[in-house]
């Protein structure tokens, strides 16, 4: 019987990406700021408080987790969740 070496650190990870403008390098310092908004402008167009993300991430550190922002090739944004088993 063969056995295999088991991690102790098992992780489930959750990826959402998309194929729209993308965040600048700079902005993805800051997109998890509380009010951080890459659109300066704050019209009601645009929309949105800059919290989502902070929400988020507090959410996900809550749980022992780590949220990152990584760049979706060619284009677009990916927002990955790493959570402990």
């Amino acid at each position: 019987m063969l056995s295999r070496p088991v991690s102790k650190k098992k992780k489930f990870i959750l990826s959402v990406a998309d194929t729209g403008r993308g965040i600048s390098d700079e902005a993805k310092k800051h997109v998890f700021d509380r009010f951080y908004r890459e659109d300066k402008t704050g019209n009601r167009e645009t929309g949105g408080t800059g919290l989502g993300l902070s929400i988020a991430e507090w959410v996900v550190q809550a749980h022992g987790g780590k949220i990152t922002v990584l760049d979706n090739i060619p284009q677009g944004t990916i927002f990955r969740i790493a959570l402990p088993l």
